[in-house]
């Protein structure tokens, strides 16, 4: 594939709300610049873009996947990126390197949750926006409603650069406001001039004006001359709206249908001739030899340097990295240097993206995407660089996943399959976390949601042939005792020769503090014990304090003072006297007052004020308790605590509740008793389980 000169680069994620139609508009801008011979569809399973067999199965974008798009002289490197929350890590990478997030509105329903997602990620991220308004063809469309609540929402900031002409049936072409030209047809018609319809020409106008303002505002050197003269020539217009799409004070929106590719011409031809280019970015970095700050200008002159913002692992062609190349230029064969990693990286070959197809590349120039293949030590947020000039790019912030499910080998014998699998799909999604659980032994899989965990479980039979089940995790329960009490513990077996004798009393007590396991005291006085078998008390003890007597959850909070016993000459022995420890230790225990505990977590929640009600309510029916409330963000943040066992469902149903607007983190906090009635049903439970191992 030819290389093209920074200047002549735009990088642009296709973003927006599920079903509104990324996938179709991007194999319709494939089939309109003579990319692919045939339109693919979503519901046949053969698009670009969405190549995994989940995604094919689901009929949802999953991944992102890039496609490059020549136009004009361009180069179009368009990223396709998941519209479903669950999904969210997949648009954290690409953001990092696209100048631009064409963010698709529905011409009918108008903004979603996933249009005002998609324009805050971008605007973290300082990406320029843009908007399209699809699906123009279907019944009901109405983009001067969508327009107008477009800017009511975001500023005046947003301005239509083409308007529709017609909707729904009757969408057959598109006006260019800058240009006063009309266009009609789709992809397979072809696109012919025709007359700007005269009934139109209010809007044009108004949509000018919008412009002008909004063009002139991008500069004070045009903001001073439109103020004293009221007007800008047709060449400031455009000099001071490329300004400031490349700054993000203008965010145009432009109409199509990307099911009859009326408007996909014109839109490729916004995407050529009016979206920055990476030339003016400079990324700022460290010096990993240093620590210094470094930067790189995105010119091809400048030392190489490069961010990798996805890896796809797959069995059969290994592990394919992309990145963006922001600085410099790279070429042919020879060695990288990784300034995460701290190694050197072997180029294997060169290659460009087109969905799972590989084109194979000499030449990549600043600006530029492509793929390595088989790099090493390489993962997602890394840096790759010059060796002789080091720089290291920040990582990328995932969302910290808020599901968990304990993952177990679906046959016996294959854990290191499944393991090792998810180890490998663990590089290519880093929005997962896998965490073994000392106290439960489980290995828990986290991620965004319960959709998000069994797509990595299918992906884990169906790239790697291992099979795995999701189950709900054990919820670590623990024991502990209310009251003091003094028990005598007495061990005494006689079965012909040496006998065992142990005989012991310990003083069991609340330590007051969960947080500490257990406290040993030697308060023995008289030799009543003899000192070499206290230690074996104390060992009895410990053994002991992980299977407590209620429901056999560990022992926490527990102080023993052993101060008394007795001993036989010739019986006594270390072993008796472990035994006459647990003796006591399960008398004391079952005396005591013994209560169940369970973990508290510390929960977080951003929601809008909208919602703060249902989710104040819900909140209590979860036995939570609301320690405060703060404004973040233009969102309500809501500080609660919660039983861990209760937050389970926690995500489906608060995104259910707020319409996928709420998010939320949750740490683990301290352990608290269980009420009464609830604690029975857990204890009734754990023996219940008992019996049926039996």
């Amino acid at each position: 594939m030819a290389s093209y000169q920074t200047k002549d680069i735009r990088n642009l994620a296709l973003m927006g709300h599920g079903s509104e139609g990324k996938t179709t508009l991007m194999e319709a801008l494939l089939f309109a610049a003579g990319a692919i011979d045939r339109q693919g569809r979503v519901e046949d399973g053969n698009t670009v873009t969405d190549f995994e067999a989940e995604e094919v199965k689901r009929g949802i974008s999953i991944s992102a996947a890039i496609a490059p798009i020549d136009w004009n002289q361009k180069m179009l490197n368009v990223i396709d990126l998941p519209g479903y929350f669950d999904f969210v890590g997949e648009t954290m990478g690409p953001l990092r390197v696209v100048e631009t997030a064409a963010i698709l509105v529905s011409a009918v329903g108008g903004i979603a949750v996933g249009t005002e997602k998609a324009w805050s990620y971008a605007t973290k991220n300082n990406v320029g926006k843009m908007f399209i308004v699809n699906q123009m063809d279907r019944d009901h469309a109405d983009f001067s409603k969508v327009e107008s609540d477009l800017r009511a929402r975001y500023g005046n900031s947003v301005v239509p650069i083409f308007l529709p002409i017609g909707a729904g049936e009757n969408f057959t072409g598109v006006v260019s406001v800058l240009e006063n030209k009309a266009y009609e047809g789709g992809v397979k018609g072809g696109l012919k001039e025709v007359p700007v319809p005269a009934s139109m020409a209010d809007d044009i106008a108004a949509a000018l004006e919008e412009i002008t303002e909004a063009a002139a505002m991008s500069d004070d050197e045009l903001t001073m001359k439109y103020l004293e003269e009221g007007e800008l020539s047709e060449e400031e217009i455009l000099e001071g709206f490329k300004f400031g799409m490349f700054t993000g004070q203008i965010v145009p929106v432009v109409p199509c249908s990307a099911l009859t590719g009326v408007g996909v011409k014109t839109l490729l031809d916004v995407m050529a001739d009016y979206l920055p280019s990476p030339k003016r970015a400079v990324y700022k970095g460290v010096n990993p030899k240093t620590n210094e700050e470094e930067t790189r200008a995105c010119k091809s002159d400048e030392p190489f340097s490069a961010f990798v913002y996805k890896t796809i692992a797959d069995p059969f062609v290994g592990k394919l990295s992309l990145f963006k190349v922001t600085s410099g230029t790279l070429s042919g064969n020879g060695n990288l240097y990784n300034a995460s990693a701290d190694k050197s990286e072997k180029i294997a070959g060169i290659y460009v993206l087109r969905g799972k197809k590989q084109i194979n590349t000499q030449l990549l120039n600043a600006g530029d995407m492509g793929a390595l293949s088989k790099l090493q030590y390489t993962n997602t947020g890394d840096t790759l660089c010059d060796p002789a000039k080091p720089i290291k790019f920040p990582g990328i912030n995932y969302p910290v996943p808020c599901v968990g499910k304990a993952v177990f080998a679906a046959k016996q014998g294959e854990e290191d399959k499944v393991f090792s699998g998810l180890a490998r799909l663990l590089e290519e999604d880093p929005s997962i976390k896998i965490e073994k659980n000392v106290e439960t032994t489980e290995t828990i899989l986290y991620g965004q949601g319960e959709l998000h965990l069994e797509v990595i479980k299918n992906k884990l039979a169906a790239k790697f042939g291992a099979k795995a089940d999701l189950q709900d995790p054990r919820i670590p329960y623990r024991e502990t005792i209310k009251k003091t009490v003094k028990v005598q513990g007495r061990h005494k077996k006689q079965s012909g020769g040496h006998g065992q004798f142990g005989d012991v009393w310990i003083e069991f007590s609340p330590i007051g503090d969960t947080g500490i396991d257990f406290e040993f005291e030697d308060a023995v006085v008289g030799g009543s014990v003899p000192r070499n078998f206290i230690p074996s008390v104390e060992k009895g003890l410990r053994e002991n304090i992980g299977r407590g007597v209620l429901a056999g959850y560990p022992m926490v909070g527990l102080h023993a003072k052993l101060y008394d016993g007795s001993y036989h000459a010739v019986d006594s022995s270390e072993m008796a006297f472990k035994t006459a420890a647990r003796v006591a230790f399960k008398k004391g225990c079952i005396e005591a007052g013994p209560v169940l505990l369970e973990p508290i977590m510390h929960v977080e929640i951003l929601v809008p004020d909208d919602y703060m009600g249902d989710v104040m309510g819900d909140m209590n029916k979860r036995r939570g308790r609301i320690l405060g409330m703060n404004q973040v963000d233009g969102q309500q943040q809501l500080i609660a605590e919660a039983p861990q066992s209760e937050m389970f469902k926690y995500a489906t149903d608060l995104r259910s509740m707020t319409q996928a607007r709420g998010s939320f983190i949750m740490s683990f906090e301290r352990y608290e008793e269980i009420p009464a009635n609830v604690a029975q049903k857990i204890i009734d439970g754990a023996k219940k389980d008992e019996e049926d191992e039996d």
